[in-house]
């Protein structure tokens, strides 16, 4: 049997991206299309925007009472996200949560729904990422009290909405935790004297159509140690949502991470 899957956001990049990849892997089915209340498609067939001709699935603001969903993927904005959460726990729909940028309080909302339902919360959906994840919490464990600074440079495409990037904080949350840095600086102006030690210096570059470059930088007197990821096309992201959502159909509830998809 087919794992039937909700995009929430579906008429943006990532969200149209996932319907066209999901049509094409024969463990799937799109079993409904999200848009927030006022979008200009709704009603329009979701497999006719994404190219891959009519799927029957009308672009709606609510998941149809009818429909049987095995997961939600939500590459949506914050507001979306709310938007769907209550459905996902009233009727236990597992659901994954690529978007970024909530508050505190809608933090604590999602947190709350792993009680009623599988909620898996991701600040990068790539596997590389969530691989290189684990990667800088080795490196800032072993560099910790050893003179080391720490610099976080990303880069995304112009209309991306927030900076810095959930996954560059991320990276800053794991590199505190490793190193006890406390401090993290966004940016640099004026006379503004030599770096604090026990800084993480945080660069948003925003330019053209990149889908995300994240540079983590950890240099001494003497030597620098640069991990990156560079990402050329929204499917490396796409590919990740949709390896979660196969493992996280069906799992009760919870809170999951990228790290048990990949069994890190």
């Amino acid at each position: 049997m087919k794992t039937v899957i909700a995009v929430n956001g579906a008429c943006g990049r990532m969200g149209l991206r996932i319907v066209e990849m999901a049509h094409h892997d024969k463990a799937l089915a799109i079993g409904a299309a999200l848009e927030g209340a006022e979008h200009p498609d709704l009603g329009k067939d979701v497999g006719v925007l994404a190219g891959v001709g009519e799927l029957d699935v009308a672009v709606t603001a609510d998941i149809p009472i009818e429909k049987r969903i095995d997961v939600v993927i939500d590459f949506s904005v914050p507001e979306g996200t709310m938007a769907v959460l209550p459905t996902c726990v009233g009727r236990r729909i597992p659901l994954i949560v690529a978007t970024t940028g909530h508050n505190s309080v809608q933090k604590e909302e999602i947190e709350g729904a792993a009680h009623h339902t599988a909620i898996l919360v991701a600040p990068s959906m790539s596997l590389v990422v969530n691989l290189l994840f684990k990667l800088v919490r080795e490196a800032a464990t072993v560099l910790r009290d050893k003179d080391f600074d720490v610099e976080i440079v990303e880069r995304h495409h112009r209309f991306k909405k927030d900076s810095p990037s959930g996954t560059a904080l991320h990276f800053a949350r794991i590199i505190q935790d490793a190193m006890g840095h406390s401090h993290v600086r966004h940016g640099r102006e004026g006379l503004v004297g030599e770096r604090p030690i026990h800084e993480i210096g945080m660069h948003a570059i925003r330019a053209g159509d990149n889908v995300g470059e994240h540079t983590i930088i950890f240099s001494a007197i003497g030597e620098t140690m640069e991990l990156v990821h560079k990402g050329y096309s929204r499917d490396a992201y796409v590919r990740g949502a949709i390896l979660a959502a196969k493992f996280l159909a069906n799992r009760p509830a919870g809170r999951y991470t990228m790290k048990d998809v990949l069994g890190l």
